[in-house]
């Protein structure tokens, strides 16, 4: 399953957090993963539980502004981004502006033309609507020619962003940011859909204090959360308690059926059932094929898809989303297949620290993805770069706990100040532009980089598991249980961890084993997936506890993740 050794960590127990959880109600088990968590009371459920918006920096003013375009009916255009936070941010704004009453439009830029965020490029794009006001969304913190550019032509702009700040900021009228300089906030993991959320919720407020509601309901803006759930697990930001209850709002409402058209087709033409709708399905279902339309084709179909309240329309979109999804994983693979040769030709785990893989044929929309599966693959930092305008390259990077890939490039930029053209990301993901002659000496620095800043316990990969799993807990409403609640980045689901007598196997198509364990008198089948070998005799085993349809029958099985000799 790996080509890097992986080290078990068994969470610690927190016994005063089960024993809370489980007196406000929490089942055993639950009560244990939350509470190794960090969990000391059950998640927060209602909206009213949410941080308030006061706390963000310059969130007032952006309200203001806002509110005064609605009121005096000026065209606002929503600036989104070409990746799932960026286009549910991008419909959000939208159809959350609309409710408020605002006469709004968007555009996407295009990766391959216009480049990220607001460049001077998307600023004339966006004049062609006329507007008076610009409103980014998850992007727009580093723009700073493409804001000075609007202001020059008497375009206001409010940057709605989540990404790391430069040494400069743009001079917008206003910037909300949780990780901009002075913002108090105390959530700094919002995605892009979540802050623009929230300046929603801040216009709305700033309107009823204006008397716009004195004579009628104002809009409720918890039927858009449905969006604020797929974008927020689709960017990989932290899932603290805000998020995570931004997450759980979002989907109660589609498991309820009380979800945008789009949502519904993507769950279709994905295999998934709205009902039972759970994170890892938003994450690796929903969300790729999204984002498929940013990577090769135009993501505006993927912002269609989520506006429409048309069901058959949405439906012709989502399936046109899941034949770019499609091609999208052919060239993935193709790309997955170079990139190892290329890093099997010159790469020296025991000399190196990161990974730097260039060719001529590579598609700029899927660096990203191979530059995860290096990631992956080596435990190291990679960088994927592809060829985009003349004489430039375009690179997407994925890293490993503890080197912030971000900054890694920052100092790269400090020890060499005209090697990079562009950058911006966080700490696990970062995308840079540079030009192809300067490939050999960036790969040099950010070489030199990596050496000084991954100390060598880094390199080892390391798998946090809960510990083992009651035989008695291997059923399908405890798999159901976990499966309805919210896991993802910084808070894992849970992977357990035990020893298994292997009854018997067999090795499918030689890429996954089938298997019946034992233990304590229990079997229990079990798949390992993408795995063409023997399991031993007797393994140690992590896995997951996973639902089975087979036939109309709802089973419970285990799915392995890790294998290793008892």
């Amino acid at each position: 399953m790996t080509q890097v050794p992986t080290r078990i960590r068994v969470r610690a127990r927190n016994p005063q957090g089960e024993r809370a959880l489980e007196g406000a109600g929490v089942h055993p088990l639950l009560a244990r993963l939350l509470a190794a968590r960090g969990c000391q009371a059950p998640p927060a459920e209602r909206a009213s539980e949410l941080l308030p918006p006061t706390t963000l920096l310059d969130i007032d003013v952006a309200a203001k502004r806002i509110a005064d375009a609605i009121e005096h009916e000026e065209r606002i255009v929503i600036v989104a981004d070409y990746d799932c936070d960026g286009a549910t941010a991008g419909a959000l704004g939208v159809r959350g502006l609309r409710a408020l009453g605002a006469q709004v439009d968007y555009l996407v830029p295009n990766r391959f033309t216009t480049g990220y965020g607001l460049t001077p490029a998307v600023v004339d794009l966006a004049r062609a609507l006329e507007p008076r006001l610009l409103v980014t969304v998850d992007n727009g913190i580093a723009s700073i020619d493409g804001v000075a550019h609007a202001r020059a032509a008497g375009i206001d702009v409010v940057i709605t962003d989540h990404h790391l700040p430069g040494a400069q900021l743009p001079m917008a009228l206003a910037i909300v940011n949780p990780n901009q300089p002075g913002c108090r906030f105390p959530s700094k993991d919002l995605a892009g859909v979540g802050v623009m959320f929230y300046v929603l919720m801040a216009t709305r407020a700033e309107l009823r204090e204006r008397g716009r509601y004195a004579q009628a309901p104002q809009p409720r803006l918890d039927t858009l959360l449905d969006l604020v759930a797929l974008g927020t697990v689709a960017d990989l930001v932290r899932l603290d308690a805000n998020n995570r209850l931004l997450v759980q709002l979002g989907l109660d409402r589609i498991r309820n059926g009380q979800t945008s058209p789009g949502i519904l087709a993507l769950a279709r033409v994905a295999g998934r059932e709205a009902r039972t709708l759970t994170t890892g399905d938003l994450g690796y279902a929903l969300a790729p094929r999204i984002n498929a339309a940013g990577r090769l084709a135009d993501m505006r179909i993927g912002i269609e898809c989520l506006l429409t309240d048309d069901a058959t329309r949405a439906f012709f979109l989502a399936e046109q989303l899941d034949r770019i999804n499609a091609e999208r994983r052919n060239v993935q693979d193709d790309m997955n297949e170079r990139a190892a040769a290329l890093v099997l030709d010159r790469y020296d785990p025991a000399h190196q620290r990161s990974i730097v893989a260039f060719d001529p044929g590579f598609h700029a929309g899927v660096t990203g993805l191979v530059a995860s599966r290096l990631r992956e693959a080596h435990h190291r930092p990679a960088i994927v770069f592809a060829p985009t305008t003349e004489g430039m390259l375009s690179g997407s990077g994925r890293s490993i706990p503890g080197f912030h890939l971000r900054d890694a490039i920052d100092l790269v930029t400090k020890r060499a100040p005209a090697l990079v053209q562009r950058f911006g990301g966080h700490a696990m993901a970062a995308g840079l532009t540079i030009r192809a002659e300067d490939l050999p000496e960036f790969e040099r620095h950010f070489e030199a980089v990596a050496t000084a800043l991954i100390g060598a316990d880094a390199l080892e990969r390391v798998l946090d598991v809960d510990g083992p799993l009651e035989v008695g807990y291997i059923q399908p409403q405890i798999a159901q249980l976990l499966d309805a609640q919210i896991w993802g980045q910084a808070f894992a689901p849970p992977v357990f961890y035990d020893t298994w007598d292997v009854v018997n196997q067999r090795v499918m198509r030689d890429k996954h084993v089938r298997a019946t364990l034992e233990k304590d008198g229990r079997r229990v089948e079990a798949w390992a997936f993408n795995y063409a070998e023997p399991l031993p005799a007797r393994a140690a085993l992590a896995f997951r506890l996973a639902l089975n349809e087979y036939n109309g029958a709802i089973t419970a099985r285990l799915v392995i993740e890790r294998v290793l000799d008892a």
